[in-house]
């Protein structure tokens, strides 16, 4: 294939990398827009989209040593999860609040995302407190290397967290990268700012253009990327990466998105941004801005991307059939399992 510019890291990506960065997306996609349907036919009882977030999401993922590495993701980051290993199924699971749900056996809201095999730590329901965690487990990271303890080949290196820009006003934003910067933590935080908290103007909540502007105060790095652009957040999160792998310390990235749906599906976006903004940005959709960058590389033809989104939405398909058949939790597991096997007795003593 073509090769890009050859000082980019995501030059060097194998044809089969660009394709598994495109089918997460893909599938992120379809997924996301099957989710809404369901909801509106009362089928599922809430969703949070990732339209227009997932080069941002997936670009990151596959920047650091996927399913290594910590990620404290947040409630929108459900392309994440797949780049990371989730598959439709996984994901149609926590939705429908079934048994087998993988984060919580169904017993939180969808979009708490969590999956021990994957390093993936469970998301709390108040924003912006997964950048504290994040910042706590980047700090062991370090200080276990500083004591010189044994560590396999395969430990985490680096923790990854995201958030939207509305939470950056939050109080735990501020302190996890004080604290990050201080220590010199080997911390990536990448903000998806899609330019809305909730309904509020990225204008009315904060005095600066840029949240990596910030960065100054805390004495870490900040970068800013176009977030719609797989491949440049990959090379962006890919030198954040490097830099704290080799103990420079910690990323701040702003990651220019748009959400192309409301906030969730419990939000009307019609009373704070017009039909006409929201589909210009649709015209910059990340996912056929990939696609075509495939294209012109010659990694990709328009067959390969039919047979692609055909296989992603048998994906979906099957997914949902199998999980809308299954049994929902007995109300009384919602009171079993908070605390691991043999923890409670001792917690209760």
């Amino acid at each position: 294939m073509t090769q890009k510019t050859l000082d980019k890291p995501s030059a060097y990506l194998s044809e089969a990398t660009l394709h598994a960065i495109l089918r997460a997306m893909l599938l992120s996609r379809r997924f996301d827009e099957r989710a809404w349907l369901l909801h509106r036919q009362g089928k599922i009882v809430f969703h949070a989209s990732a339209m227009g977030h997932e080069a941002a999401q997936v670009g990151a993922v596959f920047a650091i040593h996927r399913g290594v590495d910590y990620v404290c993701p947040y409630y929108r980051d459900l392309a994440m999860m797949i780049a990371l290993g989730w598959g439709a199924r996984a994901l149609m699971l926590d939705v429908y609040a079934k048994p087998g749900g993988i984060s919580s056996a169904g017993r939180q809201m969808p979009n708490h995302f969590s999956d021990r095999r994957l390093g993936v730590v469970s998301t709390s329901a108040p924003v912006a407190v997964q950048v504290v965690h994040a910042a706590g487990m980047a700090f062991a990271i370090k200080y276990k290397a500083r004591l010189g303890l044994p560590t396999p080949d395969d430990a985490p290196r680096l923790a990854l967290t995201t958030l939207g820009e509305g939470s950056t006003s939050q109080g735990d934003f501020h302190e996890a990268l004080n604290w990050a910067g201080v220590h010199t933590l080997p911390l990536i935080c990448l903000v998806e700012n899609n330019g809305y908290a909730i309904s509020v103007k990225l204008q009315a909540q904060m005095a600066i253009r840029d949240v990596s502007e910030r960065a100054a105060g805390y004495g870490i790095h900040g970068a800013v990327v176009d977030g719609m652009d797989a491949l440049a957040v990959y090379d962006t999160v890919y030198e954040a990466a490097q830099r704290a792998y080799n103990g420079d310390g910690a990323t701040l990235i702003d990651a220019k998105v748009y959400r192309f749906t409301p906030h969730s599906s419990d939000d009307d976006d019609r009373s704070y941004r017009s039909r006409e903004e929201v589909e210009a940005a649709r015209a910059n959709d990340p996912i056929l801005r990939l696609r075509q960058t495939l294209i012109d590389l010659g990694a990709l033809t328009a067959a390969d991307f039919e047979e692609m989104d055909a296989e992603v939405r048998s994906e979906v398909d099957a997914a949902q059939a199998e999980v809308e058949a299954m049994p929902d939790p007995a109300p009384e597991d919602a009171l079993a399992d908070v605390f691991a096997p043999g923890r409670v007795d001792a917690w209760q003593s």
